[in-house]
């Protein structure tokens, strides 16, 4: 992993030679919550994206205090290194790495491998629920160095800024407002953001779902023109994909300024007076 720009993966060994670590917490946080009480990491911590991380009536994150709250409650301290992990090749597991660098905490890992990893592996598994002491964690204000408003994409068209879509290419075209299943998250139109590039997150990992060396995902990017130059927006549909997206730019290859639009496509697909491109 020495060429990665950043040491921010750990290994699935290292995951289990830690498991009684007490300075770490180790959190699942999966696309299918109900994946957690199945079986997950003893010791493990399970968030429920929709539930827990997310704001219940606007469509947007927890505040600071919020979130410094939840995790504080359930045994999460600023001393912690928090490690991640979750389904779907670590969609949420991403999503809630960016969560925590946007608030400040820098001392946050990602498990090189989904759950279906760990499990594969036929590593130690439970149902039992984590009991920690409540903590103390301190979210600090939102870093705005890493997070993409509505505003701030439609200023940067027609700049330098480099634009890249992550969602699937039927979505990028146009051809569907979201992926089968996920109709409930669509927006109002279909295609993408103008002068975007093209590169599904997927493509930035193996079939098993560990991340490809830093050389293949160099010329993943630099083919598509995305990592040519700064600044960089990532966006899919709803901000978990694009989240995975900005963790392979900004933290394995140390591109500086990558930002995650976390509004993403059911914002900028419902909003009236900007512009869209199909095909």
């Amino acid at each position: 992993m020495a060429d990665y720009a950043k040491d921010v993966l750990v290994e699935t060994d290292w995951v289990a030679e830690h498991l009684d670590d007490p300075s770490i917490r180790i959190v699942e946080v999966d696309e299918n919550p109900a994946l957690y009480a199945e079986a997950h990491i003893p010791g493990a911590i399970g968030f429920d994206w929709k539930k827990d991380l997310q704001d219940q009536v606007k469509r947007d994150f927890l505040g600071p205090e919020d979130f410094g709250a939840l995790l504080g409650s359930r045994g999460i301290g600023d001393e912690h290194t928090i490690v991640l992990y979750g389904d779907r090749n670590n969609w949420f597991a991403a999503y809630t790495y960016w969560y925590l660098k946007y608030y400040g905490h820098d001392n946050v890992k990602l498990v090189n491998g989904p759950r279906e990893k760990w499990l594969a592996e036929d590593r130690p598994a439970t149902t039992d629920l984590p009991s920690h002491e409540p903590a103390t964690f301190t979210a600090e204000p939102g870093d705005d160095a890493i997070r993409a408003k509505r505003d701030e994409v439609r200023a940067a068209l027609d700049t330098a800024t480099k634009l890249v879509d992550v969602r699937s290419p039927q979505e990028y075209s146009g051809e569907l407002i979201a992926m089968p299943g996920y109709e409930q998250e669509g927006a109002q139109r279909a295609g993408h953001i103008p002068g975007a590039a093209s590169v599904p997150w997927a493509q930035a990992v193996r079939e098993d779902g560990t991340f490809k060396s830093a050389d293949e995902l160099s010329d993943l990017y630099g083919a598509k023109g995305v990592t040519n130059g700064d600044p960089i927006i990532a966006y899919c549909r709803i901000g978990e994909r694009s989240a995975h997206t900005w963790f392979v730019l900004h933290e394995l290859l140390g591109k500086d300024d990558v930002k995650n639009y976390d509004g993403s496509w059911t914002e900028w697909g419902n909003l009236v007076n900007v512009p869209i491109e199909r095909g």
